[in-house]
């Protein structure tokens, strides 16, 4: 039986949202007959979340089975050619220490899991050769080790003298939520499990998430992402390397200053790596991003998509000919596309968002796992000709019952012309004699589109509570083609603003939403933008600020990517124009409107002096504010019950200032 399949009362009941299952990722057998899919479900009590792998049946006939349940979680499935399913896992065994992180098993198509593979300090990511079966892996060492072994004595020597400190010479030093180095991730292949680890080289201090690598079908090519600091911040890039599976030795190392690489792929034969390049931003000119091929026998760089206007994002290739599948947001959908190998692109999918892309052996069917605003990710199964498909499901955990509302589209106008869109959820009930509240909500990165599921900020919690959320899609958003980066392009607080607030005009001038009661919200990007809106208009009956960024000089210093906030704005002491010109907090004393900000003191790319800032600001200036602060959580509020708390309080602060009930504490708080 599928667990916690939700009802119609999850989004009125927050625990019950957070305890639904969520399916990350999927992987599927070398023959094809087989689909696991990791999920995220609550421990036992209900403080963290623990993934667990599930069988997903690829015809979609049987219920999906449980395979392992440990305290520790697995994760990162991947299949060998003989029908062994590898994963990562820091569950203990007799003779693990429980410092050491996750280690390498393996389950048999018959038997128990065993250990194949650690490592000190723990395995990061793992992939699999398809034919040979040779395994990699991405794991840290220390300055000075060249092994697993000399990494642990390092490592045991600095736990006993109780040293903490790190020495950088170079790059960024944070990412998200955690400090890098001293270890530095390398690649390690093996040509079985029982090989010896052959060091394939190192992928840089300075990636928010190593493991980017792959595997040739043979085993004896390994392609690995690698971050080259420069001689200035704003010279930092990726590169992608392509080395020798036996000796370590490199082949190729693909980037220049002027673009950054990722996701390397291997192409069905092995001669060749497609990979995601992405054009690095400045100023003038906004990021870009395509796929290219890499020829292993030449190095010779080739675009894929020289006529796609969007970006792709998640990268399959078919292992039988030269076709490519990807992804791509698309007016508020990511659908998958195809491209031929003679350069053709056919969109495969109607609607919805898609991840986790896997081809099956004969290339002619493909697994993903399917998302939108109104239904989390599920599997499906996708047929590869044909086009703007509606895919079936596949049955699997994470389903949440009847949703509170229905989803419908808004349209507007820029004050350029151009034609902006954005969803719109409506409770059950809104109508023309029963018009809705309305909370806006703008999203973060800001190259990023309302267009699927989020646990972080679903809208329909909202809906449940009776108000009508709007999600738009303003300039610098993803999946309008490169003019709408733009016409955005280095004015954050500019058409981005104008933007939203027409989008929020057109859904104020329809009946059934109550205009006098709208509040405004946002995170990360779209905090900031709810710190522009709070110093611009009156018109919103309260603005939350989610890890929203308040003053951009200060900021620019302390995010944990300052090399790439600087390369677009450009040195603060040179050009502090660009940062005062869009920065909130020289327009503080204009500000109003009741304000909830919330940031967590872990939160490294905006860090949470940012809110405490703003905050302090807000009282200065005698404007209602409360401050929702998490001392343990990062740029996303993530444990269970401090989930269920940011909901809380979030719609507690709505329902005083927007409805006039009065002020209700959260429990806990």
């Amino acid at each position: 039986m599928i667990e916690s399949s939700g009802g119609p009362s999850t989004f009125r009941d927050l625990s019950a949202l957070v305890a639904c299952p969520r399916v990350n990722s999927l992987a599927l057998s070398v023959d094809g007959t087989r689909l696991v899919a990791a999920v995220q479900s609550l421990s036992g009590d209900g403080t963290r979340f623990v993934s667990g792998l599930w069988e997903i049946d690829p015809t979609g006939k049987r219920d999906a089975l449980r395979l392992t349940r440990s305290d520790k979680g697995e994760s990162g499935p991947v299949f060998g050619p003989d029908g062994t399913l590898y994963f990562l896992s820091g569950r203990a065994t007799a003779d693990s220490d429980e410092d050491e992180g996750a280690a390498l098993w393996a389950l048999p198509p018959r038997g128990e899991a065993v250990v194949v593979a650690g490592h000190p300090g723990g395995i990061a990511a793992v992939t699999v050769a398809r034919d040979s079966g040779a395994l990699c892996h991405t794991a840290g060492l220390l300055p000075g080790a060249t092994d697993a072994e000399a990494h642990g004595k390092l490592r045991a020597a600095r736990k006993d003298a109780k040293v903490t400190a790190i020495l950088y010479e170079a790059g960024p030093t944070r990412a998200w939520d955690h400090d890098l180095g001293p270890a530095e991730p390398h690649t390690f292949v093996r040509a079985g499990v029982d090989a010896e680890p052959v060091l394939a080289g190192g992928q840089g201090i300075g990636l928010e998430d190593p493991g980017d690598a792959a595997l040739s079908p043979d085993g004896t090519r390994v392609a690995y992402r690698r971050f080259v600091p420069g001689r200035v911040p704003d010279e930092h890039r990726t590169a992608v390397v392509v080395a020798d599976a036996v000796s370590g030795e490199e082949i190729h190392v693909v980037g220049d200053l002027e673009h950054l690489y990722e996701a390397p792929r291997f192409t069905h034969d092995g001669s060749a790596v497609v990979c995601r390049r992405m054009r690095c931003p400045t100023y003038n000119d906004p990021l870009e991003t395509t796929l290219v091929r890499i020829d292993l026998a030449d190095g010779a760089v080739q675009d894929l998509l020289p006529g796609f206007d969007n970006w792709p994002g998640g990268v399959a290739c078919s292992p039988v000919d030269d076709t490519l599948f990807f992804t791509a947001d698309e007016q508020g959908h990511a659908p998958v596309f195809r491209r031929d190998s003679d350069g053709g692109v056919t969109r495969l999918t109607a609607s919805g968002a898609y991840g986790s892309l896997t081809v099956a052996p004969d290339g002619r069917m493909l697994y993903a796992l399917r998302h939108a605003v109104d239904a989390p990710p599920t599997p499906v199964r996708i047929d590869a000709d044909v086009a703007d498909q509606t895919p079936d499901e596949l049955p699997a955990p994470g389903g949440v019952g009847e949703l509170p509302g229905t989803l419908t589209e808004v349209h507007a106008e820029g004050d350029d012309g151009f034609v902006l869109r954005g969803w719109l959820v409506l409770p059950q009930g809104a109508s023309a004699e029963r018009p809705a509240p309305l909370l806006v909500a703008v999203h973060g990165g800001p190259q990023s589109s309302w267009n699927g599921w989020t646990w972080r900020w679903n809208p329909w919690p909202f809906a449940a509570r009776g108000y009508a959320v709007l999600l738009p899609d303003p300039a610098l958003s993803t999946g309008y083609g490169q003019i709408n980066h733009r016409r955005g392009w280095g004015q954050w607080g500019g058409r981005p603003y104008t933007d939203v607030i027409a989008l929020t005009d057109a859904t104020e001038a329809r009946n059934d939403i109550d205009a006098s009661r709208t509040a405004l919200a946002g995170g990360s990007y779209g905090g900031y933008m709810a710190n522009r809106v709070a110093t611009s208009t009156d018109r919103f009956k309260a603005i939350i600020s989610h890890a929203g960024l308040w003053d951009l000089r200060m900021f620019q210093g302390d995010t944990d990517a300052p090399w790439y906030f600087q390369r677009i704005f450009g040195d603060p002491l040179t050009r502090p124009e660009r940062y005062e010109a869009d920065s909130p907090h020289l327009d503080v004393a204009k500000i109003r409107t009741p304000m909830l900000v919330i940031h967590g003191a872990k939160d490294y790319r905006v860090p949470v002096g940012q809110g405490a800032t703003l905050f302090q600001e807000l009282q200065r200036h005698h404007v209602p504010a409360k401050y929702l602060y998490f001392p343990d959580e990062n740029h996303w509020i993530l444990k269970p019950n401090h989930a269920r708390l940011w909901y809380e309080t979030f719609l507690n602060f709505l329902d005083h200032h927007v409805l006039g009930t009065e002020w209700q504490q959260p429990g806990l708080l």
